[in-house]
């Protein structure tokens, strides 16, 4: 089992930065990929960034490119989502999420979530 609570979330005027961080605790932490994901009010959950195990390969969803940097620690089972020039359409739910593939992006392809960290973009 891997249990993930992530943080950072909160209110920002648009073109402002967040830092989300997602701890780990439970197995090895660098035998997981991890992903971050988000959800807004009425919308379906979807793939923001990925970073693989070890190797640092990262992958991102169009919408965010240029603007989010997802990292990892492995001595801290630390991931982070560095989140840059936020915009209104940006206000969601961010969820933190591991998964033993390499670098997955769909959501069937993670075997654990966390509770979620609300992000809120004014315009």
């Amino acid at each position: 089992q891997v249990q993930l609570v992530e943080s950072g979330g909160g209110l920002v005027q648009a073109g402002g930065s967040l830092r989300l961080s997602c701890a780990a605790s439970g197995r090895t932490f660098s035998s997981y990929a991890m992903g971050w994901f988000r959800q807004a009010p009425g919308k379906e959950r979807e793939f923001v960034a990925v970073i693989s195990r070890t190797v640092n390969i990262k992958a991102y969803a169009d919408s965010v490119k240029g603007r989010f940097t997802i990292s990892r620690d492995n001595a801290k089972n630390t991931v982070y989502l560095q989140m840059n020039s936020l915009r209104s359409e940006d206000t969601a739910v961010y969820y933190c999420a591991a998964s033993s593939r390499v670098v997955p992006t769909l959501k069937r392809e993670y075997d654990y979530w966390g509770q979620g960290t609300q992000v809120t973009v004014s315009s």
